[in-house]
């Protein structure tokens, strides 16, 4: 499973590279949309949809897509992600609190404001590639910290009815990761800008990768499916792959994008 894992991001890894740097902004913009698509699939899938409720899941992501690409304009895309950043600190958390049932129209709703925003955010932010990777690396860092921390010395749950695996050593791991990039960060890419901003910002991203794993986490449980998908080898799905920079990536935009 290691390897098939390896060898998938051996793979992915530098398509989705060359496609950030040397793609004009609306094929990236088109690309990312077919991404997006898959990750709809997966959605409508865990939210149980019918056939007619994800055309109608669909037609709402693209109408969604095509009317912040039309419009192009720096406020609108503030206003997404301030909607996206409400959504996560205040929805998410009491969903992980109380569970509550779904509905097709609010899973429908929410997948778009899930999926959406992150689509634009990665379309502002390839305007420079070097720097999306670089806020891309504060998830993929806290990740492998928050694994192999949790591995380590892992002893209690972080939230152990949706997540089991994860533990509270693991979060400290993460954010100790994060604390030495974002030094590392400041000095190779923002020396005249204060450090605190840099680590602050990194934490919260940090902390919102953690919020957008553990909601899909309670997806795929309500589900009762440990993956999302199988289109990506040794991984999943594409939900599996992107459920922390759908909460995170939002944010990094809004702090990062025009800086």
């Amino acid at each position: 499973m290691l390897k098939l894992r390896v060898l998938t991001v051996a793979v992915l890894l530098p398509a989705f590279a060359a496609a950030a740097f040397w793609l004009p902004g609306p094929w990236w913009a088109a690309f990312l949309f077919v991404l997006i698509l898959f990750g709809a699939a997966e959605w409508a899938r865990l939210a149980g949809f019918t056939l007619a409720w994800s055309a109608v899941f669909n037609g709402l992501i693209a109408i969604a897509c095509g009317v912040l690409w039309w419009a192009a304009s720096p406020v609108h895309a503030c206003w997404v992600y301030a909607a996206s950043l409400a959504f996560w600190c205040i929805a998410v958390p009491g969903a992980l609190w109380r569970k509550p049932a779904q509905n097709h129209l609010r899973a429908a709703l929410t997948g778009v404001l899930v999926l959406v925003p992150t689509w634009l955010a990665l379309v502002e932010l390839q305007r420079q590639p070097a720097m999306m990777f670089a806020l891309l690396a504060v998830i993929w860092i806290s990740d492998s910290a928050a694994y192999g921390a949790g591995h380590a010395w892992g002893r209690h749950k972080l939230a152990p009815a949706v997540s089991p695996g994860k533990t509270w050593e693991g979060v400290a791991g993460a954010f100790a990761a994060v604390a030495v990039y974002a030094a590392v960060f400041h000095f190779w890419w923002f020396p005249a800008t204060d450090f605190a901003f840099v680590l602050v910002s990194f934490f919260a991203i940090t902390t919102l990768g953690i919020l957008g794993d553990l909601y899909e986490s309670l997806l795929k449980r309500k589900a009762g499916v440990k993956d999302s998908g199988t289109l990506l080898p040794g991984h999943g799905g594409v939900l599996d792959r992107i459920d922390a920079l759908t909460a995170a990536m939002p944010l990094a935009a809004l702090l990062f994008a025009r800086s």
